[in-house]
């Protein structure tokens, strides 16, 4: 288990401390009680606010999420990393926050889930680097205890650098006060979002729309940072020291003169930004295709099919008949195949859709599956292959149904338990388990190469 001992330090804003050490960047935790509070939306409309201004932002996202990032990197300008003191690791973590605080004038990192939910969780990475915390409250149907669950928030665990909280949902201006005037002394406060439909972000059932899946998104950010523009969180945060940390490391070529083919659409679109660097950094050459509308694969050495809304986009896949009988080929001839959630659903013979409706896909694996109303699976996983050991994550609403015996099993890390089935078919290896290639790079390499 990572060191989550806080490392806090007070800091100027815009100066730069021994060079050797530290940074110092404006910077701070985006959190909340629980999902659902907007933390994502004030994430990326305190990003939004200040990219307009004329600074460089970066954003982080704590914890494994593809979505997020999307809107986040979107209302930023940049990728959005993860930062994840378990699946990406404090090291991994502290390189990206030293890179940034390098190139930044304001660094935001939204949490996850509520602020002290998972092993580790948001509160404790923000203890860990030091960065002060801004709460999002949902408080639409709440008044004086909005001061009392800002107060927990503070004070549970270990403390936290500091705190301010931002009220979401808020009726009136006479309930702005009224929550104001609740908060404890040393909380801080930072502002009030009125009701906005025509500013929210639509959602289903992994999280929030994508960001190309919203064709006004810039207006909706226009007006969410127009709100915050003239409250307290609009001014640029405190800075904060942001250690100096070894770079990632330099990684060898093993890749090199290989092309991986990654699928990218509508229905597969579920990549880590750190993913696709590091099959760079490996040397390999990146070929984009689409399963939904190609018909052919490009010429490739092996294939990642990536997570995504397969469910969603199943009767144009079941009818892109050339690129089903492309897969099957590339099967055929030992091309190293990796598929992840919703790649290795689009893999096997049947796709049963929320609605019920059964589609014939490629058919690699035996079976069935079938998407389901409740959530099956979600947190961590470790997965330990012949090539090496991967963390990662799971997160799905569907379940397979196959005759074939798992390879292996995944395990949590919180208690050791069995997580998600691995199958493996010829050189295909495929789970529910989304992979963070930074983990373990070698192994990724030697998945991709064929070699076991």
């Amino acid at each position: 288990m990572p060191n989550l001992a806080a490392t806090v330090a007070s800091a100027v804003p815009g100066t730069r401390t021994d060079a050797a050490r530290s940074l110092r960047v404006p910077a701070m935790l985006v959190a909340a009680p629980a999902s659902g509070q907007g933390k994502t939306t004030v994430t990326a409309a305190l990003a939004w606010l200040h990219r307009r201004a004329g600074r460089t932002v970066r954003v982080f996202k704590s914890g494994p999420d593809y979505l997020d990032p999307s809107i986040l990197a979107a209302a930023s300008g940049a990728p959005v990393h993860s930062l994840d003191l378990w699946m990406t690791g404090a090291e991994d973590a502290a390189a990206r926050l030293a890179k940034a605080a390098a190139e930044a004038d304001l660094i935001l990192v939204e949490g996850v889930m509520g602020l002290h939910d998972g092993t580790p969780s948001s509160a404790d990475l923000a203890r860990h680097f030091g960065l002060p915390v801004l709460s999002v409250i949902q408080a639409g149907a709440m008044a004086q205890t909005f001061g009392a669950l800002a107060f927990g928030l503070a004070g549970y665990g270990q403390p936290l650098a500091s705190m301010q909280v931002l009220a979401n949902g808020v009726a009136s201006p006479r309930h702005a006060d009224m929550l104001q005037e609740s908060l404890p002394a040393h909380i801080g406060w930072a502002g009030a979002l009125a009701r906005d439909n025509a500013a929210s972000l639509p959602e289903r059932h992994l999280g929030l729309l994508a960001a190309d899946e919203l064709p006004d998104l810039n207006t909706r950010l226009d007006r969410l940072a127009d709100a915050l523009a003239g409250q307290p969180i609009g001014a640029l945060p405190a800075a904060v020291e942001i250690a100096a940390a070894p770079p990632l490391p330099v990684l060898p070529p093993l890749l090199a003169g290989k092309t991986i083919a990654i699928a990218r659409d509508a229905a597969f679109r579920f990549l880590y930004p750190a993913n696709l660097d590091t099959l760079q950094a490996l040397g390999a050459r990146l070929a984009f295709f689409s399963p939904l509308d190609d018909a052919t694969l490009p010429d490739c050495d092996a294939l990642w099919l990536p997570g995504g809304y397969p469910e969603l986009h199943a009767a144009r896949l079941s009818a892109n008949t050339g690129m089903l009988a492309a897969l099957r080929q590339a099967h055929a001839d030992s091309l190293p195949i990796l598929a992840e959630c919703g790649g290795m659903m689009a893999l096997f013979e049947t796709l049963v859709d929320k609605a019920g409706d059964s589609h014939a896909v490629a058919g690699l694996l035996p079976g069935t599956v079938t998407m389901q109303r409740r959530l099956a699976a979600l947190g961590h996983q470790q997965l330990a292959l012949p090539e090496g050991t991967l963390r990662g994550h799971t997160f799905h609403y569907s379940s397979a149904q196959t005759p074939l015996a798992p390879y292996c099993h995944a395990t949590v890390p919180r208690d050791g338990s069995r997580g998600e089935a691995v199958f493996r078919q010829g050189a295909l290896t495929a789970s529910y388990t989304h992979l963070y290639f930074p983990s373990n790079p070698l192994a990724i390499a030697a998945l991709l190469s064929g070699v076991r």
